[in-house]
């Protein structure tokens, strides 16, 4: 066989495989049948992509081709994970939940170990956690565990890491005591009054480290919608918030919301708690959430309130703006994120947010990798890295 055709008998399988047995002899040159694993993996991709599929997805119906069974789901998730890459696996698992109307299944133990652990799926669990029975909830909380355990480990150190410097950078003073100056900064400030004569520096600008008082410095008040489409941003903002909870020089406070508001700050040890003490869904009272976090600010000039939300307010608009307004006015600082994940732009009340934006608070998607710059800049009360349109 020579290289020119093997590379057209492989570039014909993959075209196959992509347009599944229609492709065998709709006129498209398709390689016919094919064998072994691939026959194998065209099975489990026509499961979930093939005619029958797509069918009951528009119908409303389950495709026949995994059927209503938690076992052959399961099998069909093996097969899933035994063929395609992880992140392939997470796309699949997910079009799987939203065609063929298979959550009610994840709430079967058989399933739940079957699966492979995402954010996504982390957030379909949530919003099925009221429902889900006794026998299932351990299953469902080593899937979100795992999740968990994953993030932390990608965002802890990085996260710990900036916000330190940002508040050593916030704590410097222009008038420190001799023992608090910090030379190399003061050098570098004052280069430009080099005397070259005496071959030495005239300090006319002292840089130093303020004498902070021993203990908390800041206030972080993390307030999220817990809407059902802010599912991915929640599960970030859980761990992040147990992040900072971690932080000495932090005082962190975690509040949810929809139309009503939960302080879930005494769980921020185990974001697995704090994650399972949300509801995913219902409505949205914006102000009322605000007013809330409004109520236990106790230092304007050193808190910073993080409002993650997609900005649908089902409470008094005009009403939740004032208490913004007031916020700034106070001293505080006021970011608002319409989404704390990684996934494309996120759907949001545009109106909303750019009556945000003229209060001097944009709203603004952001990735977990961002979120760190954004509270570091926060905390030094500096323009935020607002990502590139």
């Amino acid at each position: 066989m020579t290289v020119e055709t093997g590379g057209r008998e492989e570039r014909l399988r993959r075209w196959r495989l992509v347009l599944g047995a229609d492709g065998e002899d709709g006129g498209t040159g398709g390689p016919g049948a094919l064998g072994g694993a691939d026959a194998a993996m065209d099975r489990t991709l026509a499961a979930l992509y093939g005619g029958e599929g797509a069918g009951a997805a528009r119908s409303g119906a389950r495709s026949a081709g995994l059927g209503g069974s938690a076992p052959r789901v399961a099998r069909w998730l093996g097969d899933v994970r035994s063929y395609f890459p992880s992140s392939v696996v997470q796309i699949m698992q997910r079009d799987a939940i939203d065609r063929l109307g298979l959550s009610s299944l994840l709430l079967e133990p058989e399933m739940l170990e079957a699966v492979e652990p995402d954010v996504h799926l982390v957030g379909t669990l949530l919003s099925l956690n009221k429902a889900m029975p006794e026998q299932s909830r351990e299953a469902a909380r080593a899937v979100v565990r795992t999740v968990v355990a994953r993030l932390e480990r990608e965002l802890a150190q990085r996260t710990r890491s900036t916000l330190t410097g940002a508040l050593d950078r916030a704590a410097r003073t222009h008038r420190p005591r001799h023992r608090d100056i910090d030379w190399d900064r003061t050098i570098r400030a004052n280069l430009r009054h080099y005397l070259p004569e005496y071959r030495t520096v005239v300090p006319e600008r002292l840089l130093g480290h303020g004498r902070a008082a021993r203990g908390v410095q800041k206030e972080v008040i993390l307030c999220l919608d817990q809407s059902g489409s802010m599912a991915a941003s929640v599960v970030h903002a859980s761990v992040f918030g147990a992040v900072l909870a971690s932080m000495r020089a932090l005082d962190t406070r975690l509040v949810v919301f929809d139309t009503a508001v939960a302080d879930l700050t005494d769980e921020l040890d185990d974001p697995v708690e704090v994650l399972f003490g949300t509801q995913l869904g219902g409505g949205t009272d914006i102000n009322r959430a605000l007013a809330y976090c409004q109520s236990r600010i106790s230092r304007p000039a050193e808190t910073v309130v993080v409002l993650v939300s997609d900005l649908y307010e089902g409470g008094i608009r005009d009403e939740m703006l004032r208490r913004v307004a007031a916020m700034k006015s106070a001293g505080v600082q006021f970011v608002t994120l319409l989404a704390l994940s990684d996934e494309g732009a996120p759907a949001y009340d545009r109106e909303h947010a750019a009556a945000l934006a003229a209060l001097g608070a944009p709203a603004f998607a952001c990735t977990p990798d961002l979120f760190p710059q954004v509270m570091a800049a926060a905390l030094e009360k500096r323009p935020l890295p607002l990502p590139a349109e």
